[in-house]
């Protein structure tokens, strides 16, 4: 399992104050405590004005790396700000993230077919995200031809099948299951990832929803997720599911979580 944490994110209100206050000593304890829980990577979204962005997140991403050791999950919905940023990280990570909108892909897959960062990549186009999950899946198979065109291996993308929020859409992990279970099987290597705090949106007791969500979309496939790693509780789940799917040879990764103190009793 992809663990990405989601702290370092303009988008969340404390963090957004920091960003903009360049709060550094704040942020970097953001870094290292999603380190220590067990991220394999961090997510850095600069959520601010277009203008400022690219040099904004550039800035992030380096005290980041600076405060951590972790490769990075560079996170922007422009292409530019992306080309900017990538150049200047010191390990390569994941980049968050293509489409079929326009110019997306022919930007970012140059950028990354010789190098080693990985990309999420989500199932919507120029038309928005298709509704059903047929409609999602012919866009991952124009998104496997293009990685395909550009010498991009299937285990270096993230399939986002993109789950609509639970209040708004009944069926939201329906259609998103049914593809992560399709993704899966046809691909030889491709990961399914989503935003787990995406399906609790608007609702109350939101953890309760993200839990939930976490454990049905790993039954049907899903195998990376940004997620909240402070969320003990959450992390547990993600460890005991993985364990109980038979992806964890004698619960050694779960044993060594709980060994380390970062899923158990103990509270943030």
């Amino acid at each position: 399992m992809i663990i990405i944490g989601e702290k370092l994110n303009g988008f969340i209100p404390s963090v957004g104050k920091a960003i903009r206050e360049r709060d550094e000593a704040f942020l970097r304890d953001l870094a290292v405590r999603q380190e220590e829980a067990g991220a394999d990577y961090l997510d850095v979204c600069a959520a601010v004005d277009s203008e400022v962005e690219a040099e904004t997140l550039l800035w992030l991403a380096q005290l980041a790396e600076d405060a951590s050791s972790l490769p990075l999950c560079i996170d922007s919905p422009n292409p530019s700000v992306l080309s900017y940023v990538l150049p200047h990280c010191k390990r390569a990570g994941i980049v968050n993230s293509v489409s079929m909108e326009n110019g997306k892909i022919e930007t970012i897959f140059p950028l990354i077919a010789n190098a080693g960062w990985k990309v999420i990549a989500l199932t919507c186009s120029n038309s928005g995200v298709p509704e059903s999950a047929e409609g999602r899946l012919a866009i991952f198979e124009q998104i496997r031809a293009a990685a395909k065109e550009y010498g991009i291996a299937e285990n270096r993308l993230l399939i986002d099948p993109i789950v609509h929020t639970l209040s708004t859409d009944e069926q939201s992990l329906s259609t998103f299951a049914a593809c992560a279970r399709e993704i899966r099987a046809r691909s030889n290597g491709a990961h399914v990832v989503s935003g787990l705090s995406n399906i609790s949106f608007g609702l109350p007791a939101r953890p309760v929803i993200n839990h939930a969500f976490l454990v049905l979309a790993m039954h049907a496939g899903m195998d990376a997720a940004i997620m909240d790693v402070l969320d003990r509780e959450m992390v547990g789940l993600l460890h005991a599911t993985n364990a109980l799917l038979g992806e964890d040879e004698y619960c050694m990764d779960y044993i060594t979580a709980f060994r380390e103190g970062r899923i158990g009793s103990k509270k943030n």
